[in-house]
């Protein structure tokens, strides 16, 4: 099986420098361009399903990398592979024009994420890791998918948690920083074990 992760194309809260979590805001036009420039550049992959979140910004970048083909191969939606639920946070603004964080929630989520405290109505690491887990398990133990190209189209924080599945490394949760828009993490599985092949490839 081989796994392609992507993370969903720019929107206008990210522009915005919003919390944007599982609010339901769509691509900008800088997305769609993103996405279509990524899946231009992934046109000749042979995949047969994919799986997305159902979040708008998600589900359109999975369509758009597809193309043409976007008809043709099954894209079912998965709440699993939402973006953490920021709950009374969303809508907030969280970084200024020079891009410092502005707040103290967000410093936290960034800079020792097992320490940002669930907000209220929302999630936190443990619970996204867990939802996200369940998913993968699923996936790679499904007899139907052993010999496919999966495309999965989620978000920054929990394509980060998918990965915590095969980095293995909880302490490091953001390997480094937040996948940036459109890039693509390629995992090849085997007999449940996987290996990163491709980390945050930009196609644009």
């Amino acid at each position: 099986m081989r796994l392609y992760i992507i993370r969903h194309g720019v929107t206008e809260w990210n522009a915005l420098k919003k919390v944007q979590g599982a609010a339901d805001i769509p691509l900008a036009p800088e997305g769609i361009r993103l996405a279509e420039k990524t899946g231009e550049a992934l046109k000749n992959v042979p995949f047969d399903i994919c799986f997305s979140s159902p979040l708008k910004r998600a589900a359109e970048t999975a369509r758009l990398a597809l193309g043409e083909r976007a008809g043709s191969i099954p894209v079912i939606l998965d709440k699993r592979i939402q973006e953490i639920d920021f709950g009374v946070l969303e809508g907030t603004r969280f970084k200024d024009e020079e891009g410092r964080i502005l707040s103290g929630e967000m410093k936290v989520f960034f800079a020792d994420p097992w320490s940002f405290r669930r907000p209220e109505n929302g999630e936190n690491i443990s619970d996204i890791l867990a939802r996200t887990k369940a998913f993968w398990e699923e996936k790679i133990h499904d007899p139907s998918l052993r010999d496919k190209t999966v495309l999965i189209a989620s978000h920054g924080c929990a394509v980060r948690a998918l990965l915590q599945n095969v980095y293995r490394d909880p302490e490091h949760f953001w390997h480094g920083s937040v996948p940036p828009n459109c890039s693509v993490n390629i995992v090849d599985v085997c007999d449940g074990r996987a290996v990163l092949v491709e980390e945050d490839k930009i196609y644009y």
